[in-house]
């Protein structure tokens, strides 16, 4: 079984969603950040239905990493309480999954 994660958040505008993915992959905490939209989210805020144009973040990256991923995020992400959601990947191409693992930190190594 692999240890690779989905995480995804998003943002309300692309520039934001932009600096996460690029502080991400620069970190080396996502091997890579797919930026989908403009989506609309519909959700309740403050007892009121909301709804808003936002930025999909998929982020590449491996389960030893969440809690970085999400401390990194919650540092740079604007909201109150941003969207952070993990999946794990059950399955996959063994060459995107060594790849992923190449281009991440490997924690307890002096390159972290």
């Amino acid at each position: 079984m692999s240890d690779a994660l989905q995480v995804v958040t998003t943002t309300e505008t692309k520039a934001d969603a932009e600096r996460i993915a690029a502080a991400l992959v620069e970190r080396r905490l996502a091997a890579c950040v797919q930026i989908v939209g403009p989506i609309t989210s519909t959700f309740r805020w403050e007892g009121k239905i909301q709804t808003s144009e936002e930025w999909l973040c998929i982020v590449k990256t491996r389960r030893p990493l969440y809690v970085l991923v999400e401390e990194a995020i919650r540092e740079l992400h604007p909201y109150q309480v941003p969207e952070i959601l993990a999946t794990a990947v059950v399955a996959g191409s063994q060459t995107y999954l060594d790849w992923l693992r190449g281009e991440l930190l490997t924690p307890g190594t002096d390159h972290e």
